[in-house]
């Protein structure tokens, strides 16, 4: 496909240049060069090129520099093609219609060198930028992790062709995410869905989207949504949702979730999610229900840990005779007694003070 695309290219430069008053010895070599070219015999055609030489800042120069410049990308060599084909579009000397064309191939090139930045100045504004030059707009500006200049390129791009490929539909959830536009993302990723109702990932995907923007409701009816069609998620993907919401530092909304899948019975229970939800409660500061499922635990496993956590959870809530309580089952299950009696006296003085204060107030 590329070396189709060279041949046009080469052919089309063929009748501009016989329409231009150019040396007949650089014009046959020039013609020489692409025919040798069409035919993959590199080895003639750069024996071509280089059998001539052309005036300094000359037009023909730069004619000379373009078909080198081609002749190096089609064998491959495209670091010299680079160097080839900006001296002549830099020149100034090739033909205006031709080097629009010229500009655009130079960008091809350079996107897949990696050279992002050289492919924006190439290309320009995008204001009247046709569907090829949009996608190597988005791809640069990608590259060059802006994303906030390639989306609106990209939705321009979709707008226009709604039958573009998933990729694209992708990059815009995957934008709009990196950006925390999470209901834009949310948008996308509902399109996606359109096109693939009966694949689990993109529902659970939408859920986690859902989940990053805090509407854990959304994201729980979305997975009932899936699992009433008869869709089916891992328990490690479903777990995986609640571990977003506390990476993005949102414990409440992960425990919401967490609480509603259990409930929902789309992820059957047990101690370690039991004690996931503790604890995501307790980071969201809702200390009485974290304590309530640490006490839990603490009864079924008599556990010193989970009663260590009762204890804390109690105290933090100035509830100093329950939190001295669950120090003696902590210490009765072995907790380390000095990390007991760090606990114990901090409580019994507040418990004191609170005490006294009591009787000199009824004084």
């Amino acid at each position: 496909m590329l070396r189709l695309l060279l041949v046009l290219t080469l052919s089309l430069a063929a009748s501009v240049q016989a329409a231009q008053a150019i040396d007949p010895a650089v014009f046959m070599a020039l013609e020489r060069a692409q025919t040798a070219q069409s035919k993959g015999d590199y080895a003639t055609a750069r024996k071509a090129l280089e059998g001539v030489t052309a005036k300094a800042g000359s037009g023909e120069e730069a004619l000379l520099w373009r078909s080198r410049g081609y002749l190096a990308w089609a064998e491959g060599n495209n670091r010299q093609a680079l160097e080839w084909l900006d001296k002549a579009v830099a020149s100034g000397k090739l033909d205006e219609e031709l080097l629009a064309g010229e500009r655009r191939n130079l960008a091809r090139l350079n996107l897949v060198e990696g050279r992002y930045a050289k492919v924006v100045r190439l290309l320009g504004s995008a204001n009247q930028a046709n569907e090829e030059v949009l996608q190597m707009l988005v791809q640069a500006y990608q590259g060059l992790g802006q994303h906030a200049k390639a989306l609106p390129l990209a939705e321009r791009y979709v707008q226009a062709n709604p039958k573009a490929g998933d990729t694209w539909l992708q990059f815009l959830v995957a934008g709009n995410a990196e950006l925390k536009r999470y209901q834009a993302a949310e948008g996308w990723q509902k399109k996606l869905l359109q096109r693939h109702p009966d694949q689990a990932k993109a529902w659970r995907q939408l859920a986690g989207l859902q989940q990053l923007a805090g509407a854990e409701d959304r994201a729980l009816a979305t997975l009932r949504a899936a699992h009433t069609k008869g869709l089916r998620f891992s328990e490690a993907e479903l777990d995986n949702l609640v571990a977003l919401a506390s990476a993005a530092g949102q414990p409440w909304q992960g425990a919401k979730l967490l609480e509603g899948m259990l409930a929902s019975r789309l992820l059957p229970s047990n101690a370690a999610r039991q004690e996931r939800m503790g604890m995501l409660w307790w980071q969201a500061r809702e200390r009485t229900e974290a304590s309530k499922i640490y006490r839990q635990l603490a009864t079924q496993t008599g556990s010193a840990k989970f009663w260590m956590n009762v204890a804390q959870l109690e105290l933090e809530q100035a509830r100093w005779q329950a939190g001295l309580e669950a120090l003696k089952q902590a210490e009765r299950a072995g907790a380390e007694r000095r990390r007991v009696r760090e606990w114990r006296e901090w409580a019994e003085g507040e418990l004191s003070f609170e005490r006294e204060r009591q009787v000199a107030s009824a004084h």
